[in-house]
């Protein structure tokens, strides 16, 4: 069992000034310009409190997104803001499926809910026998972060109960090509799917996510949240990114990582590094033998990448790289070079 202070470490952690970044999977430093300029031009509207018209407008645009209705979205500070949220729906039995990220166990345990991490065996696919009969609320990424695997859709409603809520972090899944597998358009009562806006579109620090799910779940989760808990900066980002226009943009960059992170597992494998495939997420699951003391040596060349023992069910000797273009790859291979 990793101590509640491992769940809490992410990517950031490992950045520094002046590294070069693959520990964090953001596209970029900084959104599209079209983006910029749209937030920029809603910084007249900050003397005013959040509104209600604006705040239906991105349900809208969301529901329109995934062919939901308005009332089947719930606007979000960031996916993390969902995690916290999830004790509010009051399951006395949490399965969480590991490896994979670990905001939601450190919520659901913060909150005194008892979890059963689920740790699946290498490939790390998903064997719905192991998740407990008694578990009413189960917990899976996918894709998975960080192992970077894509559980087919079938597998993951087989996990739906009569009395369970299912919960699918699909914090990545506009990363993946025709965003395969995602359960987001299912109008399901017991399905809950988490959304991010924060790696696509470079907006880490505004915090955009959203939730999509049954009226009266999201009534739940909603209870007792604070007034205007989204801003009107996020209103109008999370609109912006969930037009046509974005979501075409956002499928061309899906199609470009796919292409860059098959020519990152051919150049890391040539160097007899261990990568485990098939990947479908904007990020690579790495095999190397005394990986902490690789991810110093590569830390001392300028290049950040991500512990992976922070993560149930992965042994010391993973790391996680962020799938980038060959420009920055190159910098990491010579890196690999040097310190292997």
């Amino acid at each position: 069992m990793h101590s509640r202070s491992l769940l809490r470490h992410h990517g950031d952690a490992e950045v520094g000034d002046g590294l070069v970044d693959f520990a964090v999977n953001v596209q970029g430093t900084a959104p599209p310009r079209w983006l910029r300029e749209r937030l920029a031009d809603t910084l007249n509207h900050l003397g005013g409190y959040p509104s209600a018209a604006a705040d239906l407008r991105a349900r809208e645009a969301v529901a329109r997104r995934h062919g939901r209705t308005p009332d089947e979205v719930l606007l979000l500070a960031g996916g993390a803001e969902g995690f916290a949220m999830l004790p509010r729906l009051r399951p006395r039995l949490a399965a969480v499926v590991h490896p994979s990220f670990t905001e939601p166990e450190w919520a659901l345990r913060e909150a005194d809910v008892d979890v059963a991490q689920v740790i699946l065996p290498p490939p790390y696919e998903l064997d719905p026998g192991l998740v407990p009969e008694s578990a009413d609320m189960v917990v899976i990424g996918n894709p998975t972060n960080p192992t970077s695997v894509l559980h087919p859709r079938e597998e993951l409603l087989a996990l739906r109960r009569p009395g369970r809520i299912l919960v699918v972090d699909e914090a990545f899944a506009d990363a993946v090509e025709g965003e395969a597998q995602s359960v987001a358009a299912d109008a399901l009562p017991d399905v809950l799917v988490l959304r991010s806006l924060t790696k696509t579109w470079a907006l880490a620090g505004l915090r955009c996510g959203y939730a999509l799910g049954s009226p009266e779940v999201l009534a739940t989760l909603a209870h007792g949240r604070a007034h205007w808990p989204v801003g009107t900066l996020q209103l109008e980002a999370i609109t912006a990114c969930s037009e046509p226009d974005a979501v075409a943009e956002a499928a061309a960059k899906a199609s470009c990582i796919a292409d860059d992170r098959d020519a990152m597992v051919d150049r890391l494998r040539k160097l007899g590094i261990v990568v485990r495939t098939p990947a479908h997420a904007p990020f690579l699951l790495l095999q190397v033998p005394s990986a902490a003391d690789v991810r110093e040596r590569l830390r001392s060349e300028g290049i950040a990448v991500r512990r992976c023992d922070t993560f149930p069910g992965l042994a010391p000797d993973h790391l996680r790289v962020a799938v980038r273009g060959p420009e920055y790859v190159d910098v990491l291979i010579d890196a690999f070079e040097r310190v292997l």
